[in-house]
């Protein structure tokens, strides 16, 4: 293979771990934003019928897709593994949903984030991706500061933090789904299955806490659908593009997200801690940016720069 090969196979693989980045936190911001509006609507509306709606407007989202390509987007050899997500992911809704309307959005972020450590696990053992050094100080760094956010306050293990951390369980085999199924797959296919086999299932659920939303509700419902698309479509794009475990250490942005609306919308004021973890997370991120940029030119480096 010639050198200039590699160097530029080098440069193409920062580049695309760059762009699944960017759209990670693209998809982190989209998915703070579908919290907020789950919070704004709890008073009226349960959170098993806000996950319901979550993915009937997420579809309706997706409707000029179908306009423009059709029933394309539908066609897929891999029914079994879309059926297998939208499960997941309807599990993982419903419980994140109660979660977030029981307890703190920062608390229940940080919660979460117990999901990275199962997932990396799995990224590796089934997806045989590679963990480099670098990948386990920033996975571990952004964890530490998720434990710092957690460790003052959390005393009793409520059904907030329950839900909290059983979601992050599906949430660890929704990431590997959604990396599989990326391989062969679009990611408007991807998304638009997980909400057309989601949202029968979570009805199921929802029918049971069922209030008539308002016009106002449905504004929020509506807002809670299209960001939850988004975030899913960058979030699939992204693991499309980049290793699984490059992106999540960016995915603890959630955090610092959360802890921003959770001030600025519902007054919740974050304490000493979650400043210190947030900040902690924040530079785990750069130092993964740095580390990815410097593993790139030494691998240049290492073969030279000249054709002969």
């Amino acid at each position: 293979m010639p050198l200039t090969k590699l160097q530029h196979n080098n440069e193409r693989q920062y580049k695309n771990t760059l762009l699944g980045i960017s759209l990670m936190l693209i998809s982190t911001l989209a998915f703070a934003g579908m919290h907020a509006c789950i919070r704004l609507v709890s008073d009226t509306i349960h959170p098993f019928e806000a996950a319901f709606f979550r993915h009937l407007f997420g579809l309706l989202v997706l409707l000029p897709v179908f306009f423009r390509d059709g029933f394309a987007p539908l066609h897929t050899t891999n029914l079994s593994l879309h059926v297998a997500r939208g499960t997941v992911q309807a599990c993982q809704g419903l419980l994140a949903f109660l979660a977030i309307t029981l307890a703190p959005l920062a608390k229940v972020t940080a919660v979460q984030f117990t999901a990275p450590l199962f997932t990396t696990l799995a990224a590796v053992l089934i997806l045989k991706e590679r963990l480099s050094v670098g990948r386990i100080i920033t996975l571990f760094i952004g964890f530490s500061g998720v434990c710092i956010v957690i460790q003052p306050g959390i005393g009793r293990l409520d059904i907030g933090t329950t839900a909290a951390l059983i979601s992050a369980v599906f949430f660890a085999a929704n990431i590997i789904l959604v990396k599989i199924l990326a391989e062969k797959e679009s990611s408007i296919t991807i998304t638009i299955y997980q909400n057309v086999i989601a949202t029968p299932i979570v009805l199921v659920i929802a029918i049971f806490y069922w209030s008539t939303p308002t016009i106002w509700d449905l504004f929020w419902l509506f807002l809670l659908g299209a960001f939850g698309t988004i975030a899913h479509i960058c979030l699939a794009e992204a693991c499309k593009v980049a290793d699984v475990t490059a992106l999540l250490p960016f995915d603890y942005m959630r955090l610092v997200w959360a802890g921003l609306i959770g001030y600025l919308l519902f007054f919740e004021t974050p304490d000493h801690w979650t400043i210190l973890g947030g900040t902690v997370i924040f530079a785990c991120g750069l130092y993964l940016l740095y580390y990815e940029r410097k593993s790139t030119k030494k691998a240049d480096n290492l073969y030279g720069t000249n054709e002969s």
